[in-house]
């Protein structure tokens, strides 16, 4: 799904309805906790051969900055990546993602998008006063904005990225290293499993738009590699 419309869907995700207390029929509204939220979904390499391979690589970085106030995106980085392991797509890759081999041939390796990803995350705060929760005592202020990176499940951040970085001996940016996992939280939050996150927006009666593992969305609206 396009990160751009998963980040749209989290208000709706997270609401639940409350019986008024005392018998009251307004409802309040509670305020976030994060101000901000960073919506990240990878698109990796892959195959269909029935063989577990260990050594995916991202071919697709796209990130979008929420505000949590008011639900708009105010900021969006995307990137396709070189994969040097596996040069070439497989068919089923293409298939699945929709990306084309000339698109990640004119990429960039993987160093060079996280040494532009930080840069982004440099400029959206000093432009939107934002720092990243390291413990539950950080509270964001009228000066200070707090914000989260959200993913669905941990192989993205958890996962892919970190193993790629250590192959490759690379340093994985210390704010990517703590994050939000929505499929846990929907979990806990509604008590049930999440049948994926097609199935998961369909149980809380969103309709899925876009195409599952695609950024088709960035392809149409931002020709260049980083975008804000």
């Amino acid at each position: 799904m396009a990160t751009k419309r998963l980040a749209r869907q989290l208000g709706f995700i997270r609401r639940k309805s409350i019986a008024p207390a005392s018998g009251s029929l307004g409802r309040s509204k509670s305020k976030q906790l994060f101000d901000y939220l960073i919506v990240i979904d990878f698109e990796s390499t892959c195959w269909n051969d029935g063989k577990r391979h260990q050594s995916q690589e991202i071919i697709e970085f796209p990130a979008v900055l929420l505000n949590t106030s008011n639900g708009e995106i105010e900021s969006e980085f995307h990137a396709y990546v070189q994969p040097q392991e596996h040069p070439i797509l497989s068919e089923f890759c293409m298939e699945l993602t929709g990306i084309k081999q000339d698109q990640v041939d004119e990429g960039v390796p993987l160093k060079i998008c996280l040494s532009q990803f930080c840069k982004w995350i440099h400029k959206i705060q000093q432009e939107k006063k934002i720092t990243f929760a390291t413990g539950i005592s950080d509270l964001s202020t009228s000066e200070v904005k707090l914000c989260a990176f959200v993913t669905w499940s941990d192989w993205d951040l958890g996962v892919c990225l970190e193993y790629e970085c250590k192959r490759k001996q690379l340093l994985k940016p210390v704010f990517l290293n703590s994050w939000i996992d929505l499929r846990v939280t929907y979990k806990i939050f509604y008590r049930r499993k999440p049948k994926g996150l097609s199935g998961a927006l369909q149980e809380v009666g969103i309709e899925f738009l876009g195409r599952e593992h695609s950024v088709q969305w960035k392809l149409n609206k931002h020709p260049n590699n980083t975008v804000d």
